[in-house]
């Protein structure tokens, strides 16, 4: 049974990934705050990346993929966006996905070949008023995507997605209410706001043998905004 890690799995995405994986693979996946409702073949650990002095391990001694779902949507004016706060955001999203593909590539290494799953954001390529804090974190983890890939190939294939706005918890405060739902769906070509599911079947694919031939991408799943206007 392969095995799948999860940094990230608790809600949203993370655990839409987490519920498919673990239909026919064994699934570690990681909570920072209340731990999640059990799931047949995964495992639990709470964990967060934030602090200092990472224990990684739980992590399994081999790993044939890892996705980092850890992330945090904080939309304000560029003019007030304290340097302290882009260090934070830095340390949360990118930092700490570096922490843990370097605490799991001996287990990536272990297997014939594996894969790793990042998180960027439709805001990285199309710039949006208000992104500054998370366009800045999340380009550097597209970089960050390729780099990897080139260095680790072609034994492990790193890719990563970029979404536009997703119904999550994340999420929460930009679509509480019908208006403010309707909204946004309204600047997507295809209408409507995406779901958790919809990012986790491409996680899912790229994680799996399924993606085979590839490595280096940054995937747009955004609804059409990103190309298309209407």
């Amino acid at each position: 049974m392969k095995q799948f890690v999860i940094i990230g799995g608790s809600t949203g995405i993370g655990r839409a990934l987490v519920e498919l994986l673990s239909v026919d693979a064994h699934v570690t996946a990681t909570y920072a705050h209340t731990q999640p409702e059990s799931l047949a073949n995964v495992n639990y650990v709470h964990f967060d990346v934030t602090t200092d002095g990472n224990d990684f391990s739980w992590l399994p001694e081999s790993i044939d993929g890892l996705a980092y779902c850890v992330g945090s949507i904080t939309l304000k004016p560029f003019a007030r966006i304290k340097p302290e706060e882009f260090i934070a955001d830095y340390q949360k999203q990118t930092l700490g996905a570096i922490k843990s593909i370097q605490a799991a590539l001996p287990g990536l290494k272990s297997v014939a070949q594996s894969s790793v799953v990042l998180f960027s954001t439709v805001a990285v390529q199309t710039g949006f008023s208000f992104h500054a804090l998370v366009a800045s974190s999340k380009g550097a983890l597209e970089g960050l995507t390729r780099a990897l890939a080139a260095e680790l190939a072609p034994k492990i294939r790193v890719n990563a997605i970029a979404p536009s706005i997703t119904q999550t918890p994340l999420a929460a405060a930009l679509l509480n209410s019908p208006e403010k739902i309707e909204a946004n769906a309204n600047r997507h070509p295809l209408k409507k706001i995406g779901q958790p599911q919809d990012i986790a079947e491409l996680a899912a694919f790229l994680l799996s043998e399924k993606s085979s031939w590839i490595t280096g991408q940054i995937h747009h799943i955004d609804g059409g905004i990103s190309n298309i206007k209407v």
